[in-house]
């Protein structure tokens, strides 16, 4: 098994780092957090979250340029913050004391993604017409992944995932909700995307006449990200999901019940089992009370029973990436935990 273009290490397209807050403005030179991983990577996509508070998620890309925000957790349209990312850097990213992203002695989370058509990730930034059409991308390769939001307009994160239904692209299902997928094509058009371009109806969602858009593409690259489902059997030896890598981050997602997201990671658990949980969907701190799944050389095992990990006959989508692929292009496996 051979993983090429440089995905022997995922650490060059995502990387998962934990900061403290020291609240020290821009003025004053801002706090320079700088990402820990074996390889420098300067991130396009930035997400953080406070751990220890309820505060708003707050999203960043170099695409949008730095100091303008979203906020996965609802549908509040984009606004300007000049005292949170102010700066992506060669390693890492720089904010002020923007109480969301550096309070003082807050701690916090950041995922961060590299653009990159070797890592199967694009940003793409687009004006809505209102009018049914198609909208290029520069993956080269079919997306698995959409998250779409209007910079303009209070409407939903909407997300196309390959595995949400048969035919997912005649389903809506939301970041900022716990809704379960309902049917509707006013999103994507009732069209699967393509290797050149993906599909927008006329939902407000996706292409309201006159909103800029910006949409998150990601396809699935072998031994760095996985897309996919799994069914729930409802036992606290739950199913084993293969992704091929040891997972740094997995999203997961009931979507034939209303629950609500779970967002888990390899920097805030370093050892099984992953009980560190934070929410798409809402604003609150960080619940270490459940103890969900665990992280493998290959994927990753439900540890839980109910409806947000593991009910039985749910269906789950999932969202991965990798810390290290399980066999590397010299075939070298990884380690477990």
């Amino acid at each position: 098994m051979s993983y090429t273009n440089g995905l022997d290490n995922p650490e060059l397209y995502f990387q998962c780092k934990l900061y403290t807050g020291n609240g020290t403005a821009i003025g004053s030179g801002g706090l320079a957090v700088t990402l820990d991983g074996s390889e420098d990577m300067s991130p396009s996509l930035v997400w953080i979250k406070e751990r220890n508070s309820s505060v708003n998620h707050q999203i960043y890309d170099s695409a949008r340029g730095a100091t303008y925000r979203m906020y996965p957790d609802g549908s509040y349209d984009e606004d300007q913050q000049t005292e949170g990312i102010t700066a992506f850097n060669s390693n890492g990213f720089t904010i002020g004391n923007d109480a969301n992203t550096n309070g003082s002695s807050d701690t916090y989370v950041a995922w961060c993604w590299k653009e990159s058509a070797t890592a199967g990730f694009d940003i793409d930034a687009y004006d809505g017409t209102g009018s049914a059409r198609t909208e290029a991308h520069s993956l080269s390769a079919v997306p698995h992944l959409m998250i779409v939001k209007s910079r303009d307009g209070a409407y939903n994160w909407a997300v196309h995932h390959h595995k949400n239904t048969s035919t997912a692209e005649e389903e809506g299902i939301f970041l900022n909700l716990t809704n379960a997928t309902d049917s509707s094509d006013v999103q994507w058009n009732d069209t699967a995307p393509t290797s050149s371009v993906f599909s927008l109806g006329t939902g407000n969602q996706t292409n309201r006449s006159g909103d800029s858009y910006i949409a998150y593409l990601w396809s699935e690259k072998q031994g760095f990200s996985k897309f996919g489902g799994y069914t729930g059997n409802g036992n606290a030896d739950g199913p084993f999901i293969y992704t091929g890598f040891r997972p740094a981050m997995v999203i997961i997602k009931w979507v034939s019940g209303s629950n609500r997201w779970v967002i888990s990671d390899n920097k805030r658990d370093i050892d099984n089992p992953v009980i560190g949980e934070l929410n798409p969907d809402a604003s609150t701190a960080e619940d270490t009370a459940s103890t969900p799944f665990d992280f493998l050389s290959n994927g990753f095992k439900i540890r839980r029973t109910g409806d947000v990990f593991n009910n039985s006959g749910g269906t789950y989508i999932y969202m991965a990436w990798a810390e290290a692929p399980f066999v590397n292009s010299n075939g070298v496996p990884c380690n477990a935990r």
